[in-house]
């Protein structure tokens, strides 16, 4: 199983891009989705987890207020809308699912499949 990350780019500080995550023979719906991202010369850090749900959904502090993480199950996708960008946030970004339908712990361990990750650049 493989997930398809998707919509990162360059763009300027203050901007805002949406992440897409999306799978083939796997229904995202019955899994919590979470976004990883790595930025250069850091660990890898959970940045935001939905429940199979969809009304749960958790953030870590730095991206709350600026990120939206949602569901589409129509197509079934995941949606990381991510607003009001800076610096901080360029990384690779990488969306995984997990065997349980709520989010767990924050570590890469708690999730099965991953997508290969799409590089999103913020300038200052």
């Amino acid at each position: 199983v493989q997930l398809q990350a998707s919509g990162g780019g360059l763009v300027q500080a203050g901007g805002s891009l949406r992440l897409s995550c999306a799978a083939s023979e796997f229904r995202l719906d019955s899994h919590a989705i979470a976004w990883f991202r790595q930025a250069p010369e850091k660990e890898r850090e959970g940045v935001a987890c939905i429940y199979t749900g969809g009304g749960n959904r958790l953030y870590t502090d730095s991206v709350k207020g600026r990120f939206t993480l949602y569901r589409d199950n129509s197509r079934n996708a995941v949606y990381l809308q991510m607003n009001s960008l800076g610096p901080e946030d360029t990384a690779v970004y990488y969306c995984a699912a997990s065997q349980y339908s709520d989010c767990p712990p924050s570590s890469e361990s708690f999730y099965n499949y991953w997508g290969k990750g799409t590089l999103v650049t913020v300038s200052s």
